[in-house]
């Protein structure tokens, strides 16, 4: 299983990944889709919203299954990534790369400090 360094995750099992300034992408772990199983629809309406840290700004479904997607810090969600609408499985394949769920501005940039590095997360999840 895969934990790149250069993201942070949450306990709910999110990442983040800073690509420019205070820009961000986000999706959810290896682990995350490992445990849902085959994922079929992504449902993320909140673009243009501003969101705290911990709200739901989507859901995941799968075959078995319908999870909330937690924001990892507060941020405005930007962009959903339109490859997931014809293509949700892209999140099982590839979830660090071209299965990231949303892109976001991040409020504040610092708030990434409170986040699981990938040594912590991996401990976590075993």
């Amino acid at each position: 299983m895969e934990f790149p360094s250069e993201l942070k995750y949450t306990k709910d099992h999110e990442w983040i990944k800073i690509i420019e300034g205070n820009t961000a992408l986000i999706g959810i772990t290896e682990f995350a889709q490992s445990e849902l199983g085959d994922i079929v629809y992504v449902d993320i309406n909140t673009v243009g919203n501003d969101l705290h840290a911990e709200d739901v700004f989507g859901t995941v479904e799968a075959v078995k299954t319908v999870s909330d997607l937690f924001l990892p810090v507060a941020a405005k969600i930007l962009e959903v990534n339109p490859s997931l609408e014809n293509a949700p499985e892209t999140v099982n394949t590839d979830p660090y790369n071209k299965g990231w769920m949303v892109k976001v501005e991040v409020a504040n940039i610092a708030d990434l400090d409170s986040l699981l590095d990938a040594a912590a997360y991996k401990e976590l999840v075993g």
